[in-house]
């Protein structure tokens, strides 16, 4: 399907453009070296991108040299990444998932993976402003956290994979980490770098009443201008077994400032019959850092995923969604919000497939493009196979135009091979419109006033579906701050 390609160059007067077997749990562990000689000597070598293989190379050079049985399943993944990797390319603009978001702002940086959290955790105080107990990741490294235990349901996990002891959980675990067909190199460069894996797990017919609350701190940065790069890779996996049900609010963060670094981060779900996971995904890191992140979720028969995304933060910023639905009358939904105040990149793609009978799915995607040299990119697919009869599937992206050359490329996608289904999928790209501005001028409210309040409210829309509000009400501040912040710099 065509991209339909929008580029402001007026304030009312643009029209769109089309364009067109099980595993043994206690091996003996050995570390396989990804060696650059090695790989120039292999078959394969002539397919091999040479600066991912020497990224991969420091990658492996950056892992913790520990070692525990309970590690198996993590090494699986590093080995099984490390070996995808022989074959990958750093994506370009030729790349039809890439033709619209240039990653060479991170290859042409000095990319020094983290090989350790900081020494001092006094920067920590940035982690301190929630009202939940939450799970630290700094640098990519899980480090102590303010939860408590004793706060969890019987049977509940929640925790580093190096830490588990239960054999049950530790097996359901190699069954299902890194069972993933559709990733791409930043999914295998997380697989071969992640220092540790932080383990979700909610036995059947649990319900944990708090949400767990995962912040990701970014503390080492290179100053703004400076070719360095540090790299963390933090990876977690949340299993909910048959008729669980559990909250996730991630948020990632970094110092006040302008530090260049890059955050690469994964989170695979796995949700059992009837279970539920309502997922909270916040993004406000630096707006000189480059953030990557996949989300992936496999859903079992009568299961509930549900993802509200705010995403402010990254000079470049991608979110990669993939939801698979793995039996029938099965509810997904996602809902996100991107913001681009400055020279930045937001990209959402997004993939749901349905397969299975009665299978309900609905996606919202807004953004707002506040500066004449951001951009926002959209590349939502929705697939509804042959057996997924009597599927309702619906998909919407809006976006705000606010500056001159402000840009936005949508690609929604509707494959329907069933046909008994009730689909439907919509765009539209526009500025504020004239009669909006006028009901209120009508009213006695002033023109700067009411585009004020007709851009929050665009986006409050999706901040409202937070599902808790000491979480909504630090959004919208935030939000409301970063527009208060770009119209002090354009006046």
């Amino acid at each position: 399907m065509a991209a339909l390609t929008f580029i402001h160059q007026n304030l009312l007067h643009s029209t769109p453009k089309l364009t067109t077997s099980k595993p043994n749990l206690k091996p003996k562990r050995t570390k396989t070296k990804l060696s650059i000689q090695t790989i120039r000597e292999s078959p394969q070598a002539s397919f091999t991108d040479q600066f991912v293989l020497q990224l991969a190379d420091s990658l492996e050079d950056s892992l913790p040299s520990s070692s525990s049985s309970s590690s198996f399943p993590l090494q699986k993944l590093r080995d099984n990444s490390s070996e995808t990797l022989l074959s990958t390319q750093w994506p370009s603009r030729k790349d039809e998932s890439f033709r619209f978001t240039d990653t060479s702002f991170i290859k042409n940086s000095d990319i020094n993976p983290i090989s350790h959290p900081p020494n001092s955790l006094d920067l920590l105080e940035v982690s301190r402003d929630t009202q939940l107990e939450s799970f630290n990741f700094v640098d990519g490294f899980l480090v102590d956290s303010s939860f408590s235990s004793s706060n969890l349901p019987d049977g509940v996990y929640v925790g580093s994979l190096s830490k588990l002891s239960s054999e049950g959980i530790l097996k359901r675990v190699c069954e299902l980490l890194g069972d993933f067909e559709w990733g791409d190199l930043f999914w295998s460069v997380n697989g071969l770098g992640a220092p540790d894996l932080m383990v979700v797990y909610v036995p059947e017919g649990c319900r944990v009443e708090n949400p767990i609350y995962l912040k990701y701190i970014a503390v080492e940065g290179a100053d703004k201008g400076s070719k360095k790069m540090p790299l963390s890779n933090p990876r977690v996996f949340v299993l909910v077994e048959k008729r669980g049900e559990v909250g996730i609010v991630e948020e990632f963060v970094g110092k006040v400032g302008s530090e260049c670094y890059w955050t690469n981060s994964v989170l695979e779900v796995v949700v059992g019959e009837g279970g539920k996971v309502s997922h909270s995904y916040l993004q406000k890191q630096s707006l000189s850092a480059a953030h990557i992140k996949w989300t992936s979720v496999r859903q079992e028969k009568t299961s509930t995923y549900e993802l509200v995304e705010v995403s402010t933060g990254g000079k470049l910023s991608r979110h990669n969604v993939h939801v698979q639905q793995l039996g029938s009358d099965t509810v997904t939904e996602l809902t996100t919000f991107h913001l681009s105040v400055g020279d930045q990149t937001q990209d959402l793609h997004s993939r749901i497939v349905l397969d299975h009978p009665r299978g309900y799915s609905q996606q919202v995607h807004k953004c707002i493009v506040a500066h004449s040299s951001g951009q926002a990119v959209f590349d939502g697919n929705v697939k509804v196979n042959r057996y997924a009869q009597q599927t309702d599937a619906g998909q919407l992206t809006r976006s705000l135009l606010l500056e001159p050359r402000a840009t936005v490329n949508v690609k929604p996608n509707l494959q329907i091979i069933a046909d008994d289904v009730k689909c439907s999928h919509g765009a539209a790209i526009s500025d504020l419109e004239d009669g909006q501005l006028f009901y209120f001028q009508a009213r006695g409210i002033d023109l700067e006033t009411a585009r004020e309040a007709l851009v929050f409210s665009f986006g409050a829309e999706v901040i409202d579906k937070l599902p808790y509000s000491f979480v909504q009400k630090q959004v919208k501040d935030h939000v409301k701050a970063l527009l208060k912040s770009r119209r002090k710099g354009s006046s």
